[in-house]
């Protein structure tokens, strides 16, 4: 055991040569400061699907119902918040008879399984009549905070179309664009 007590001295002294205690101490904090930045580099989310794997069967019973325009889970609605118009007299694209479309909306970017393509969606809320009631979906996907506002469905967008209190009925989903 004297030959490792010996290695061990020896390396410590050579150390203690080539360097001061300053610079021990500089380079020990920028390994710390290094060490707690691992965690902001990017990393691929194991949650997040695969774009080039197949779509679900419409026999498999986890796929999702994605052609009916009043549920929750079709493809168009994956940020929306609120009750769908295709449920309350009106459609994906117009609100029902009697309300008004708001002048503000969010956005979001939703997958088309049957075509393969992403889209733009605008999702804009239809304002002027009480609640509509019927459709309840919240679906949050790529949502962000209320403080980034165009991405964000927890807003009430209908108090941008002027008047303070301009209940709000339902929401509807347009397509926008394809996205690139």
């Amino acid at each position: 055991m004297k030959w490792l007590d010996h290695l061990v001295e020896g390396s410590a002294r050579s150390l203690a040569k080539r360097t001061s205690r300053r610079g021990m101490v500089g380079y020990l904090g920028a390994l710390l400061v290094g060490a707690t930045a691992v965690p902001l580099l990017p990393v691929a989310r194991g949650a997040t699907p695969d774009p080039k794997a197949p779509a679900p069967k419409a026999s498999d019973p986890k796929a999702k119902k994605t052609d009916d325009p009043t549920s929750c889970d079709y493809w168009r609605h994956c940020a929306i918040d609120g009750y769908l118009c295709g449920c309350c007299g009106g459609t994906q694209d117009t609100c029902p008879p009697g309300t008004q479309m708001s002048a503000v909306t969010w956005v979001g970017t939703c997958h088309n399984p049957l075509d393969g393509k992403d889209y733009v969606i605008s999702y804009n809320d239809c304002c002027g009549k009480a609640t509509c009631g019927r459709c309840m979906c919240n679906r949050n996907e790529r949502d962000t905070p209320l403080y980034i506002p165009f991405q964000s469905n927890d807003y009430n967008w209908c108090s941008g179309n002027g008047t303070a209190n301009v209940p709000y009925h339902c929401s509807t989903a347009r397509i926008v664009s394809a996205a690139r």
